[in-house]
């Protein structure tokens, strides 16, 4: 049991910010996925407090929707979402279809005017991070996620660590060079997305675009200069919708986690009090992460 909510039933994966596991909210009984922080750098807690804070609501967004902490275990929880990600799709299958692509990249422009809409840049659009719905043989069901370097348009203040912000590969160019967050940013790494789906090539091996239904999209979105590209994700799809694509014929997408575990209720010592109604040292710790993330965010001390 975390936070007298979450009860952990099994690690479905491993990033930067920690492990990430099927979890069942004790308050919903419904089945989420459930974000543990790994040590607690401030630069660490910074994000955390970041993406905690995304409220975006979507049917291809899957954004955090509550989060809990005592003593140093920090958790961030979020919709489960079973069937991995197109990065696995790719693995397993190689270049998908023109509809296929076709579809995959809609969803994800679809998602992206939401995001844009709420005044962020995700900065980290990637096949990895576009989640998908356990739909068998049906249509996919794109969602995208992991908000954790998402920012502000144009915020000072997500882009004071020395380097860039994103990954390598998928980042535009003037943002590798450091630029303020700006929606174009994105929209160029979803024409890095929609190359990788049509060749099956990572942004290191791809070259020019090849002959394909979605090429005048996929062109428009990698043009180096910001403003000569697409300026929105809406301009994107319309663009999309006037083009000749076949039907698509996806792969299947199957339930990557299986059935959920029994969970154990821990009771006594084992039990962490949830945050609500947390003793004083748990309040304490809470406003050491609290304070000590809004001093990162903020700069302070100089």
């Amino acid at each position: 049991m975390v936070a007298g909510r979450y009860v952990l039933l099994d690690q479905i994966g491993v990033g930067g910010m920690g492990s990430v596991w099927r979890a069942r909210d004790q308050r919903t009984g419904c089945l989420v996925a459930v974000k543990v922080l790994g040590q607690h750098s401030s630069a660490l807690l910074a994000r955390f407090v970041r993406e905690q804070a995304i409220r975006v609501r979507h049917p291809h967004v899957v954004a955090p929707h509550g989060w809990a902490a005592e003593d140093d275990l920090v958790v961030l929880a979020m919709e489960l979402v079973p069937g991995g990600s197109v990065a696995d799709l790719l693995r397993e299958h190689g270049p998908l279809d023109p509809g296929t692509v076709a579809l995959l990249v809609e969803q994800l422009l679809t998602g992206l005017t939401a995001v844009h809409g709420a005044g962020l840049v995700h900065r980290d659009v990637k096949p990895a991070n576009l989640l998908l719905e356990a739909t068998g043989h049906e249509p996919p069901h794109l969602r995208l996620g992991d908000f954790g370097v998402a920012a502000p348009v144009a915020d000072r203040r997500f882009t004071t660590v020395p380097g860039a912000i994103g990954t390598d590969g998928y980042m535009a160019p003037e943002q590798a060079r450091g630029a303020l967050p700006e929606p174009t940013q994105d929209l160029y790494a979803v024409g890095r997305v929609a190359l990788e789906l049509m060749t099956g090539l990572p942004p290191a091996r791809q070259r020019e675009v090849p002959s394909h239904p979605l090429r005048p999209l996929v062109e428009r979105l990698l043009v180096p200069d910001p403003e000569q590209r697409l300026a929105t994700a809406e301009a994107a799809l319309r663009l999309l919708a006037r083009l000749s694509v076949p039907a698509a014929d996806p792969p299947p997408v199957p339930d990557r986690l299986g059935p959920a575990p029994r969970g154990r209720r821990t009771t006594g010592a084992g039990r962490v009090a949830d945050v609500d109604w947390a003793g004083w040292g748990a309040v304490v710790a809470l406003t050491g992460v609290v304070v000590g993330c809004l001093c990162v965010l903020l700069g302070w001390p100089p």
